[in-house]
This record gives C-alpha cells, sequence and structure tokens, in this order.
C-alpha cells in the first residue's frame, strides 16, 4: 500500500519503470521518519511481483519476511533477504559489540562483492542510510556504481544527501519525499492514532507539530514526552504573545535544550505559513506570525540554531536560552533585531 505523502514520489518511480528507465543506481532522500524505507520496500516489491504487489506470491512473502532494521545480537557486514537476489547494508554492531554510528568499508566491499556476482533475476542492494557511511566505505561503493552489471539496482537511502561525496550523488537519480500537511496524510494519521488521542488532539495540528511528518507524530504520543512538549509549546506560544510571561518558565528548567528545540520548529512552522500565507492549526501563532516581520523569524530561527550548536561547548545553556526568549517575548513589534553575543557573560543588545 502507498501512503498518501509517498504518492508523488511513488508515480515518479512508477514512471521510470514503465519507460524502462529506471536507473542503476537510485537514491531516495527525505528527512529521518518521512519512510523512505517504506517506500524502497513497496519499489522492490513493484519490480519483483507480476500481480501489481499482491502480497501473496513468493517474492511478496519473501520481503515480507525480511526485517532488515531489526539489531541483531551479533556483528554482521551485510545481511541477506529472504529473496536470494537482495541484499541490505546498514551500521551494524562492530567486533567488539558496539553498535557502529557509521558504516564501514568492510560492510561496503562485502555489499559490492555480492552484487559483482552473475544473475538471472534481478538483483538489488539496499544501504540504509548512505549518510552514515564514512569516507573510505564511500569511495569502496564508488567504483561498482561506475562500473554497474547488468540486471542489477542499488538504491541508497539517505536523510541528508548534502552529507553525501559529490562523486556518489552524481552516479544516483534522486527522488525524494517531501514533508506533508495534506488532507490524505491527515487523514492517515487520524487513522493510525487511538480513539484517545483523536479525542484530545486535532491531527492536522500534531502533523504541524511534527513538521509534516506523519510516522514522528505517532512516534511522538508514544510516553508522556509529547504532553511534556506541548506544555513547552502552549507557553513559548503565551510568551510571545504576553512578554510578562517569560518570567513563569520554571517548567524549561533542566530542558533548555529540548524547548530551544520547540522553538525552533515553532519558528519554522511559522515561517513555511507565513510564506505559503496560510492560516495553521494553532491559533496562537497565526496571531504571532501575523504581526512579526519575516525577516526577524529568519534571524530568531539562526540564532536559535547557533544556541543549539552551542549548546554542546561550556557556555552556560540557561542563560542562553533566556536571551533567546527575550527576543522571543519581544518579537511581533521588533523594530530592529537585536545582536545576540556569543560569549560566556551572553549580553543582549537591542
Amino acid at each position: 500500500m502507498i501512503l498518501p505523502w509517498h504518492q508523488s514520489a511513488f508515480l515518479e518511480l512508477r514512471k521510470m519503470i514503465d519507460q524502462n528507465h529506471l536507473p542503476h543506481a537510485l537514491l531516495i532522500t527525505g528527512v529521518e521518519k518521512i519512510g523512505k524505507f517504506e517506500l524502497a520496500e513497496q519499489l522492490i516489491q513493484t519490480l519483483l511481483c507480476k500481480n501489481d504487489s499482491c502480497g501473496e506470491c513468493s517474492y511478496c512473502r519473501a520481503i515480507k519476511k525480511d526485517n532488515p532494521r531489526e539489531l541483531l545480537d551479533h556483528s554482521t557486514l551485510i545481511r541477506r533477504s529472504h529473496y536470494p537476489n537482495l541484499i541490505y547494508c546498514c551500521s551494524e554492531l562492530n567486533e567488539s559489540g558496539a553498535l557502529s554510528k557509521e558504516i564501514r568499508v568492510d560492510q561496503v566491499r562485502a555489499f559490492c562483492e555480492s552484487l559483482g556476482k552473475t544473475a538471472e533475476e534481478l538483483q538489488i542492494g539496499l544501504i540504509f542510510y548512505a549518510n552514515q557511511m564514512n569516507m573510505n566505505a564511500a569511495n569502496s561503493l564508488l567504483k561498482t556504481l561506475e562500473e554497474p552489471r547488468d540486471n542489477t539496482l542499488i538504491i541508497l537511502l539517505a536523510h541528508n544527501s548534502s552529507a553525501l561525496p559529490a562523486t556518489i550523488l552524481s552516479r544516483c537519480q534522486t527522488v525524494h519525499i517531501s514533508p506533508t500537511y495534506s488532507e490524505e496524510s491527515v487523514k492517515w494519521l487520524s487513522q493510525n492514532i487511538d480513539k484517545t488521542t483523536q479525542d484530545d488532539f486535532d491531527a492536522i495540528q500534531l502533523l504541524e507539530s511534527a513538521h509534516g511528518i506523519p510516522f514522528k507524530a505517532v512516534e511522538d504520543l508514544q510516553g508522556d514526552y509529547f504532553f511534556q512538549y506541548l506544555n513547552w509549546q502552549n507557553l513559548l506560544l503565551e510568551i510571545a504573545l504576553n512578554p510578562s510571561k517569560a518570567t513563569e518558565t520554571e517548567i524549561f528548567d533542566g530542558n533548555e535544550l529540548q524547548v530551544l528545540s520547540c522553538l525552533q520548529q515553532l519558528v519554522t512552522e511559522g515561517i513555511r505559513l507565513k510564506t505559503i500565507k496560510h492560516e495553521g492549526a494553532q491559533l496562537e501563532l497565526n496571531k504571532i506570525i501575523t504581526k512579526t516581520a519575516t525577516s526577524h523569524l529568519f534571524k530568531l530561527l539562526d540564532d536559535i540554531g547557533r544556541a543549539i550548536s552551542m549548546s554542546q561547548t561550556t557556555v552556560n545553556i540557561k542563560l542562553l536560552l533566556d536571551n533567546i526568549l527575550i527576543v522571543w517575548s519581544h518579537i511581533t513589534h521588533l523594530k530592529k533585531y537585536p545582536i545576540i553575543i556569543n560569549s560566556q557573560d551572553l549580553r543582549l543588545y537591542f
């Protein structure tokens, strides 16, 4: 089944297949949790199944048995599918038993060696996520991309294509999955959350809070974090409309980095709504962006990004958040955007 927000990307892939123009190397991009793996699975099933992804034939059953995203309890280089000509490559446990943060060169070499064998049926190799390859691994893949074998398809998934070398990008055809705010996606979200949640939350607002990423919206509802996040978000909106609320921020204590990320998402969503001249589900955010200069929102977004980066240093994160909140509390009536000094004695100049 094609997910609603995959329709455009899948139609692009379907057109390549129908016109016999499917490349030997395909790069599927999109933000984390947008469903790149699910789209790749749908493509593989479409290529192998003779009956429109029936779910019942030997190919469909073989792929359904695969669970390549499950963390194994032992080290391995690549994983083989129940379909003999499908190979998966991802970050795995290393020899010391720790989960590697990158895809290693020995993994990619094993991946390329497996695809280097002649096969009568279509060979498919899937790397997720290609932006996790170290430089040696990427260089090792390059030769296989430059000299593809017949009847072979390599699929790369990447959260951030800019993290890939230009030499890799130039040898792949890219299909991108965009965030979604469509009615079909809202309907899908409503159908994939429980009844109690449907009564408590508006699906449109949930999708906006998740930056147009339905899987993230569903995941955010698990546990208590989402309710804490909503409390932060509500107070941030109140602060922008009523600056005196900036003194009532006890719920932010100990969560400064998460609050900065929450504000970053609010400002990003505000810029999006202001750019497309559309009102969102959050009435308070609509009021804020109506009164705020677009240039000030972009400058604030830059400052929040810098603040998040600085949080990895010895800077006083609480003081940094306080300065950001002072700007946010004045955002609707600023004549001139202030300068936040990036120093240990963080000062704010209007």
